[in-house]
Order: structure tokens, then sequence, then C-alpha cells
């Protein structure tokens, strides 16, 4: 009888209180577990590549032409933003002294229209590899903005999860006292106030 009663007197604004924590703390989970999934999988790939950036010092990586990768020196690209700065800054910049800086596709199409020029047909093979390759590393560095924008919503959510928790205690705190005056007043009137 009591639980009725106490069903009963339940304000809609618990039982949406309930569903928002129940959404927020599994939308927090599946965040933060998308989040670890993304950065793991761009570790693991990365790292499988085995693709690492010129030592400091070297002819490869002279800090004129390289400014932004001296401090990736020797370092394997094993990350998002180093994937990206291995890209936009090493690749690129390899890629735009192939054929005066042309890209893939103007080379391409020049070499089909002359196709006996074996320079043409390697400065497409180089383009379409070092393109390729960029494209690549840069999904990689796309998914782990995707896996980090994932950590702080997840992080959001959950604390989501925790304020609305949080209300319902005080919520249901309230509620049961108020319930327990409304269903039992002669109780209520034998407790001394403590004021």
């Amino acid at each position: 009888m009591r639980l009725k009663s106490w069903i009963r007197t339940v304000p809609t604004l618990v039982i949406i209180g309930s569903v928002l924590f129940l959404v927020l703390s599994v939308g927090s989970g599946l965040l933060l577990w998308g989040s670890g999934f993304a950065q793991n999988m761009v570790h693991s790939q990365l790292t499988e590549q085995k693709i690492s950036f010129p030592a400091k010092g070297s002819a490869g990586l002279d800090p004129k032409t390289f400014p932004g990768l001296q401090r990736y020196a020797g370092q394997a690209v094993d990350n998002g933003p180093k994937a990206k700065a291995y890209a936009d800054q090493f690749i690129r910049v390899h890629l735009s002294e192939v054929a005066n800086g042309q890209t893939y596709s103007q080379v391409s199409a020049a070499s089909i229209a002359n196709p006996k020029d074996a320079k043409l047909a390697a400065e497409v093979q180089t383009l379409f590899r070092g393109e390729t390759l960029r494209g690549l590393l840069l999904y990689g560095w796309g998914w782990s903005v995707v896996g980090e924008i994932a950590l702080y919503v997840g992080i959001a959510a959950l604390l989501g999860a925790l304020a609305v928790l949080m209300a319902l205690i005080v919520g249901f705190a309230t509620h049961v006292h108020v319930v327990h005056d409304v269903v039992r007043p002669d109780v209520a009137e034998r407790v001394p106030a403590l004021v």
C-alpha cells in the first residue's frame, strides 16, 4: 500500500530525471569507450606502419625547410598530431618538389596525353604514393580528433549524469519526507520541530 501511494505521488520530473540519468549514463559510457577505441586504433595502426621522422640534425630534417617538425625529430609517427605534422609538413613539402608542384591528377593527365614519357610516369607514381600516404595519415589524425572530442563529450555526459543523480537523490529525500507527512500526519504532529 505504501509503495502504491508513493508511486502515485511521484512527480513527472522524477520520471524525466530518471530517464535523463539513464540516457546520460549510457551515452557517457559509449562515448568514453568510443574515445578509447579511436585512440587505440589510431595508435596501433600508425605504430604498425613504422613511420618515423628523420633524426635531429640530419639532412632530411633541415630546420630551414621543416621548422615545425624539429620537436618530432627521431620520433615514431604513433598518434594523430604526429600523423598530421608528418602529412602536412613533411610529405607535402616533398610532393611540392615533384613535377614543379603539380598534383597527382595534373601529372596523371599529362602522362596519359604523353604515355611514352618515362619521367612523367615516374612522377605520377611518386605523387600517387605520396598523396595516398598523406591522405591516410590525415584520416588517422581525423579519427584521433573524433576520439578526443568523444572523450570530452563523454566526460561532460558523465558529469551531467552525476548531477542528475544528485538531484534525484535530493528530490527523493524531499519527496519521502513530504509523502511521510501527507500519509501519516499524526506522526508529524508527535515529532517536535527541530527549529
